[in-house]
């Protein structure tokens, strides 16, 4: 029989993570609201001119869907401009072929990495320098796109007066390290940032961004220094998303759901290197922020079921075990909204504990790798963390 003293504190703990998770859900519920979808824009008036880049770096498995996509696309001025960074696996040589098929496509060999540069932000100001449009579309390899995306993109970033607009894609995952890791980051986003205050007060304070297809307005991108103003911070995404919301400049997040999609990863050791290259510098390189946050997740999504399970195997009162069980289902109930509304496999919501381990892990071990100058990224080494110079955050 556990001591009064014992239970009451249990019962507030099982009260207070209920409490955190209603929190969330009105928070998700909002976002219902505030994340609005890219194929419901109008075509624009206009057609001002795009260009298109794509920074490719070994890979073979990915660009020829992805410059395909982009060469289809149904709009009536634009350009394609994809720039190699060193690869050494097939992914030139694929590229020469889809050139030598569409004359519309421009190929760019990558300049020595300088030593100061991170990598895809190095090739991201090149394709930057070599482009004439008016509008700059940074996007990923793994992205592939609907033929009218362009023209719905346009018509977005004109309804909304937006400076710099970044699309979520939908994430196709396949293999069981995407299939619990990949949705928790669009979890985080969708349920855990208000982004009806990043998009009213513009403040940098409820960012939610991700760098795989990311439109500028190119008088905004030479303003805030483009990539050379964040060439070494790990989340140049995040970086950059900072700088355009520190000058005022209007900042959109849309839902690309049916115009384009990616699939980030392909299996475990992508997945591994991936998220733990950025996991930590996302929390600003600060450990005290992430362990604290992982915390959080352990006490919001773990503790219940723990509580639960243990309500069930010995007597405890009945208080108890319902708030356990009251916290479960509204953890349900945020992932099941996030999952649908992504086009997740719903079958995951109910693996929701595995998926907040797994993300505890990886940013424990984003945190740990980073310290020790063990995180890499596309066989490259990031930044060793060296205290809170490890990110810029110029706002």
């Amino acid at each position: 029989m556990q001591p009064p003293q014992m239970l009451e504190f249990l019962l507030y703990i099982q009260m207070g993570a209920v409490l955190g998770l209603m929190v969330l859900l009105i928070i998700t519920l909002t976002n219902v609201k505030y994340l609005r979808r890219l194929h419901l824009y109008p075509q624009p008036h206009d057609f001002p001119r795009f260009s298109v880049l794509v920074p490719a770096r070994n890979e073979e498995e990915n660009i020829g869907d992805c410059v395909s996509t982009l060469l289809s696309q149904d709009y009536p001025d634009f350009q394609v401009i994809v720039l190699d960074d060193d690869s050494t696996d097939g992914t030139w040589q694929i590229l020469q072929k889809l050139a030598g098929e569409d004359t519309g496509l421009k190929l760019l060999k990558g300049k020595p990495l300088p030593q100061d540069w991170l990598g895809k932000h190095w090739a991201c100001h090149q394709l930057a320098e070599a482009a004439d449009g008016e509008l700059l579309l940074f996007v990923d390899a793994d992205t592939a796109y609907q033929p009218d995306m362009l023209r719905h993109a346009a018509g977005a970033i004109t309804a909304e007066k937006a400076a710099l607009m970044c699309v979520l894609p939908r994430q196709k995952v396949v293999t069981w390290s995407e299939l619990l890791g990949v949705p928790g980051i669009y979890f985080a986003i969708f349920c855990g940032i208000p982004l009806g205050l990043t998009r009213r007060q513009r403040s940098p304070l409820f960012l939610a961004v991700l760098g795989q297809c990311l439109l500028f307005r190119r008088e905004v991108y030479t303003a805030v220094g483009g990539y050379a103003a964040v060439r070494q911070n790990v989340v140049d995404d995040i970086a950059i998303t900072r700088k355009v919301i520190g000058m005022r400049f209007a900042y959109s997040l849309l839902d690309g759901n049916g115009q384009v999609s990616c699939r980030m990863y392909r299996n475990f050791r992508q997945a591994w290197m991936g998220l733990t290259k950025s996991t930590f510098a996302s929390f600003n390189a600060d450990p005290f922020q992430l362990i604290f946050m992982q915390l959080v997740v352990l006490f919001l999504f773990v503790e219940p079921l723990v509580a639960f399970i243990i309500g069930l195997s010995q007597p405890l009162p009945f208080e108890i075990t319902a708030m356990a069980g009251l916290g479960i289902s509204l953890a349900l109930l945020l992932f099941g909204i996030c999952y649908r509304r992504f086009r997740f496999p719903l079958y995951l919501v109910f693996l929701y504990p595995l998926t907040a381990i797994f993300m505890v892990v990886i940013a424990v071990a984003s945190m740990v790798m980073t310290m020790q100058g063990k995180a890499k990224w596309k066989d490259r080494s990031m930044p060793k963390w060296q205290s809170r110079n490890y990110i810029h955050r110029e706002l």
